[in-house]
């Protein structure tokens, strides 16, 4: 009897493991930064990501963004403002612009990126890296990156990039589908990363590390607006900037 009940207890708790969800928690940095008088502090956050069945979302201080394939949609959510935008996958940014940003969506879209892996590898955390160089030109402003990506997670990775992660760069970096497909070349999941730039003469430099990778059960409305946020058709200027 003692052990019947013993391999209950072991089949409940496997099926509790099975159903759970993927979690991320990712440290991000920026360093201070100077521009036309206006200075900005560094800043330190941690952000969360859950990846479920055909769902994710990214979840920081001021920001969210959920993707269900299961609805084809995704949904780019401001907290400071309490607002939403939803749009059809796959993302077309240029469809959310304000109306005073048209006549530069052009322009803003354009991104010019070129991937090439180091040949590095090293480990972060628990993880076994390869290195990948990035470098990104946006409205005649470079930047370059330095990812260091593994496949050695608990999901299917290319998949995860190729359907889900691939519209969140899209709306974090403005890609269009040539970027996109040149950005796919950087292969596994992105564990740590180091962006520098240039922009109206200051430099400015932000990182991103993988603290933690588990399965775990989301919070309910992990992967739902929020109540009482308010729909909106477009972003607006203020929105972008912050973007």
């Amino acid at each position: 009897m003692k052990k019947f009940f013993s391999f209950i207890s072991l089949v409940l708790v496997l099926a509790v493991f099975a159903s759970a969800d993927i979690y991320i928690k990712q440290k991000m940095h920026t360093d201070p930064i100077s521009i036309m008088g206006q200075n900005q502090p560094a800043r330190d956050m941690v952000s969360e990501q859950w990846l479920g069945d055909d769902l994710f979302a990214s979840i920081s201080q001021d920001q969210s963004s959920i993707v269900d394939l299961k609805k084809n949609v995704m949904y780019l959510i401001n907290h400071k403002d309490k607002t939403y935008v939803e749009t059809p996958l796959p993302l077309d940014f240029s469809k959310l612009l304000p109306p005073e940003m048209a006549g530069m969506a052009a322009a803003m879209m354009k991104v010019t990126v070129t991937v090439n892996p180091t040949g590095q590898t090293k480990t972060i955390g628990q993880w076994n890296c390869s290195g990948y160089d990035v470098s990104m030109s946006m409205m005649m402003m470079p930047m370059k990156m330095q990812v260091w990506t593994t496949t050695d997670v608990p999901f299917d990775v290319n998949k995860f990039m190729e359907k889900m992660y691939s519209n969140v760069l899209m709306a974090q970096l403005r890609l269009d589908e040539a970027a996109i497909k040149e950005m796919q070349k950087v292969k596994g999941f992105w564990i740590a990363s180091e962006t520098s730039g240039e922009m109206m003469g200051a430099k400015i430099r932000s990182t991103t590390e993988v603290a933690e990778i588990s399965k775990e059960n989301p919070p309910a409305g992990v992967y739902s607006v929020p109540a009482g946020y308010t729909k909106q058709e477009k972003l607006s200027m203020r929105q972008m900037q912050q973007r």
